[in-house]
C-alpha cells in the first residue's frame, strides 16, 4: 500500500474506534447522567451494576484513539491536545473521578459516603458527555490554526454557541442511549419508571435533534457542501433519522433490546454524517481552511510507521473485540444484586 492509502485507512480506523467508544461507553455515560433521577440506594446500585462488568472495557477504545493519533497523526495529536489542553484535563479528571466513584461508592455503608460518590459519578458522566460534544462541535465549526498549523485561539473560544449546542445535543443523545440500556437491564417497578423516563428523554432529544440540524445547516455550511454536491450521500442522514425514530417505535412495542440496537445504529450513522461533512479534515482551520487545515494525508506519519501500527492494531483489535464479546455474553440479561455487587 502507498502512503495515501495507508493514511486513508488509518483515518477510517480511528473513525471506527471513535464510533465504538461513543456507542459503548456512551451508554455508561448515559447511565451516570440518569443516576441524577433516582434517590434510592438500591436503584443506584442497580444502575452501577448494569455497567459494572463492561465500563472499563468500553474505555479501551478511547485509549486506542489516543494512541493512534499520537503515533499515526502526530500533528493532529499535538494540535488537539495543546489547543484543547484545559478541556482535555477536565475530561481526563472526569474519567478518573468517574472510575473512582464506581469502585469506591459501595466500600462503606455510610449514607453520606455513598451520596458523595453518587454525585461525583453523575457529574463526571455529565461533564464527559458535554465535553465530548464540545470537542466535536469545535471540530465541526473549525478552530483557528495559523500558517504553521498551530492553534492560536483561547480556552474561552472553546465555549462558542455552536459547540455548546453540540455539547447539549450529545448529552441528550447519551441520555436516550443510557435510559434505553437501563430499561433493557432492569425489571419490575424500576423498569416501568425507566420506560417513562426514557420516553421523555427521547422526545427531548428529537426536539434538540431537529433544532441542531437547522442550526448546523445555517451555522456550519461547510458541513453540508458534500451533501449538496453529491446527493447520494443524503441517504446517510436519512438512515440516521430513521434509526432515531425507530428507537421509540421499538420501545413502544416493549422490544427494549431492538430499541437499544437502534440507538447504537443512530450513533453510528450520526458519526458517518459527521465524517462525510468534515472529510478529508481531521482538524479544520477557521483561518484559510484550504491551506491551514490538518487532513488525513498532510498530517500523517511516515508510511513505515503506519505499516507497523497496522500490524499492532491487526493483532490488538481482534483481541479487544473478542474480550468485549465474551464479557457482554457472560453478563447479558437483567441485573441481579448480590453480595459481590457494587
Amino acid at each position: 500500500m502507498n502512503e495515501f492509502t495507508l493514511s486513508l485507512l488509518w483515518y477510517l480506523i480511528i473513525g471506527v474506534c471513535v464510533i465504538f467508544y461513543v456507542a459503548l461507553d456512551g451508554f455508561d455515560l448515559g447511565v451516570g447522567i440518569m443516576n441524577f433521577f433516582t434517590k434510592k440506594d438500591q436503584e443506584r446500585r442497580i444502575f452501577l451494576n448494569s455497567i459494572g462488568p463492561v465500563w472499563d472495557g468500553n474505555e479501551v477504545w478511547l485509549v486506542i484513539v489516543g494512541g493512534a493519533l499520537f503515533a499515526g497523526f502526530p500533528d493532529v495529536y499535538a494540535t488537539l491536545f495543546s489547543g484543547f489542553y484545559n478541556l482535555c484535563m477536565i475530561l481526563l479528571a472526569g474519567l478518573i473521578f468517574r472510575a473512582v466513584a464506581i469502585e469506591f461508592r459501595s466500600k462503606r455503608e455510610s449514607k453520606k459516603w455513598r451520596l458523595i460518590w453518587d454525585a461525583i459519578f453523575s457529574f463526571s458522566s455529565l461533564f464527559i458527555a458535554f465535553g465530548l460534544g464540545l470537542v466535536l462541535g469545535n471540530l465541526m465549526d473549525g478552530i483557528p490554526l495559523n500558517d504553521d498549523k498551530d492553534f492560536v485561539g483561547s480556552f474561552a473560544m472553546v465555549f462558542r454557541p455552536f459547540p455548546i449546542l453540540i455539547g447539549i445535543f450529545t448529552v441528550s443523545l447519551l441520555m436516550v442511549h443510557g435510559s434505553v440500556y437501563l430499561a433493557m437491564k432492569t425489571e419490575g417497578v424500576l423498569h416501568n419508571r425507566l420506560r417513562v423516563w426514557a420516553k421523555r428523554c427521547m422526545w427531548v432529544f428529537v426536539g434538540i435533534f431537529v433544532f441542531t440540524s437547522v442550526i448546523t445547516w445555517i451555522q456550519a455550511p461547510q458541513l453540508v457542501i458534500r451533501f449538496k454536491e453529491e446527493p447520494f450521500f443524503l441517504i446517510v442522514p436519512i438512515l440516521a433519522l430513521l434509526a432515531i425514530l425507530n428507537v421509540p417505535r421499538m420501545f413502544a412495542r416493549n422490544w427494549d433490546g431492538w430499541a437499544f440496537l437502534s440507538s447504537c445504529a443512530s450513533i453510528v450513522l450520526l458519526f458517518c454524517v459527521f465524517g462525510i461533512g468534515t472529510f478529508p479534515y481531521l482538524v479544520r482551520s477557521s483561518i484559510k481552511p484550504e491551506a491551514n487545515s490538518l487532513s488525513f494525508f498532510n498530517a500523517s506519519a511516515s508510511a513505515l510507521t503506519l505499516k507497523v501500527l497496522l500490524i499492532i492494531v491487526g493483532i490488538g483489535i481482534p483481541l479487544v473485540l473478542a474480550y468485549g464479546t465474551m464479557i457482554y455474553r457472560i453478563f447479558r440479561g437483567k441485573v441481579k444484586i448480590d453480595k459481590t455487587s457494587y
